[in-house]
């Protein structure tokens, strides 16, 4: 009689292991300043860390912003988590505090409410907070308000602050290009100096201001803040800015609000205050006065038709060799013979060594994308409806290129400049010339 051998046949089950949780941070410092600094670099580290010794983590990254404060949407590492966020990216996300994470109680609590939609967790550690818990949006709403509160009030003192120093007549902040500001004074800074005067000097000779902002970038001269170029803003700044006569303007500008944090213009919603013979001046006051004067001249000659500066062109024409956008200038300006035209933003700026984009009159302009579009009148509505961009890529050539992903390719032909050229313009060319090189002597 035989065994009966029975086989039992086993299957092994493995369960996967459940998925890591896909971590990143998020620090902020509302300061520039080397303390500042060193908070932000320690909250990263400590980020890390706190990532790496969690097994079942992965770790995304830590973004981080510096300078800004948490009740600006702006931010850009901000924005760049949430759009990391919204491509599945993130599972949690960590913050040490509610006040790092945003002081405005609105921004705060849309923005956890998106994530909470993706499925996101933020945990602040400070508060012991998860946002995905049952009560974690009771608790966010009353310490968001409470944080937006104590952002409000530090606003208010710092403005009470700021408004008592002004009508002492002390300065708060100053960056000006010759000036150091110690103690509330402002004191001359010696090789600075020379560079201040040349500028008005510069000026007074003839020169504008890109040609001055284009000759300091030629010869390596440093700007207030080491920055590697000039710009005409910058050079009108310094002609315009009282501080160089040794008087004071106070609260030139404000702060909106203490949410947007939005610096506007003072144009009389807040007073301004004058403070005369405040420190040394750099510049004498005749000196000063003759700039403004010449200022004065050169507007009325220049812009003597009031305007907003935007065209029908604007923003449509870019440099295929630069990729900067052209800009409407008037040639002989103050003349018979002034005429509109357009040229690469570089190339007035920083000359023609920097881009060499040739110029197109507006008539010409005109004409030819009247023909493109087969209009009798062009209007600024009608090209933004139609053209995408303009591209100059090549001496006497255009590239349009429309809306519905097609393109046109206009060659055009202009007089040369020997031939459009009379008499009175070129003596009037010999004599900017040569008072443009006396000036150059002078200064």
């Amino acid at each position: 009689m035989h065994k009966r051998t029975t086989h039992v046949e086993f299957t092994l089950k493995y369960e996967p292991l459940p998925p890591k949780k896909r971590v990143a941070a998020y620090a902020r410092v509302s300061s520039e300043k080397d303390e500042a600094t060193h908070s932000l670099s320690a909250q990263i580290s400590y980020f890390n860390g706190l990532i790496a010794a969690h097994p079942d983590w992965e770790f995304v990254e830590i973004f981080a912003d510096q300078g800004l404060t948490g009740t600006k949407e702006n931010r850009p590492e901000f924005q760049r988590m949430l759009t990391a966020c919204r491509e599945g990216k993130i599972d949690v996300i960590l913050a040490k505090s509610i006040t790092r994470f945003a002081r405005n109680t609105v921004t705060l609590l849309e923005t956890v409410r998106e994530l909470k939609g993706l499925g996101i967790d933020v945990y602040f550690e400070e508060q012991r907070l998860h946002t995905l818990s049952s009560i974690g949006e009771l608790l966010l709403t009353a310490l968001a308000a409470q944080a937006q509160e104590e952002s409000r009030i530090a606003s208010e003192n710092q403005k009470w602050r700021i408004r008592r120093k002004y009508e002492k007549g002390e300065p708060v902040t100053g960056n000006a290009l010759g000036y150091r500001l110690v103690d509330g004074t402002f004191w001359i800074d010696e090789e600075e100096e020379q560079t201040v005067k040349r500028i008005f000097c510069m000026y007074l000779s003839g020169m504008g201001r890109i040609a001055i902002a284009k000759k300091l970038n030629e010869e390596g001269v440093s700007t207030r803040l080491g920055k590697a170029k000039w710009h005409p803003s910058s050079i009108y700044t310094i002609l315009t800015n009282e501080k160089y006569r040794g008087d004071l303007q106070l609260q030139k500008t404000y702060i909106t609000d203490y949410i947007s944090k939005k610096q506007e213009k003072n144009h009389g919603k807040r007073p301004v205050y004058q403070v005369r013979n405040a420190h040394d001046a750099i510049v004498d006051r005749n000196e000063f006065s003759e700039v403004q004067e010449e200022r004065n001249r050169r507007a009325a000659k220049y812009y003597a038709n009031p305007c907003t500066n935007r065209y029908p062109f604007t923003g449509l024409i870019r440099c295929g060799k630069c990729s900067h956008n052209f800009r409407r200038r008037i040639m002989n300006a103050g003349t018979k013979y002034a005429k509109p035209g357009w040229e690469c933003g570089t190339y007035l700026t920083f000359g023609k060594e920097h881009c060499d984009a040739q110029q197109i009159p507006e008539d010409i302009l005109t004409a030819e994308t009247r023909k493109v579009l087969g209009v009798e009148e062009l209007t600024e509505e009608i090209l933004h409806e139609q053209i995408i961009e303009i591209v100059i890529p090549e001496k006497n050539v255009m590239i349009y290129r429309f809306r519905d992903g097609s393109e046109q390719r206009v060659e055009w032909q202009n007089r040369s400049r020997r031939d459009s050229w009379t008499p009175d313009m070129r003596e009037r060319a010999r004599q900017q010339t040569k008072k443009r090189l006396e000036g150059k002597k002078k200064c």
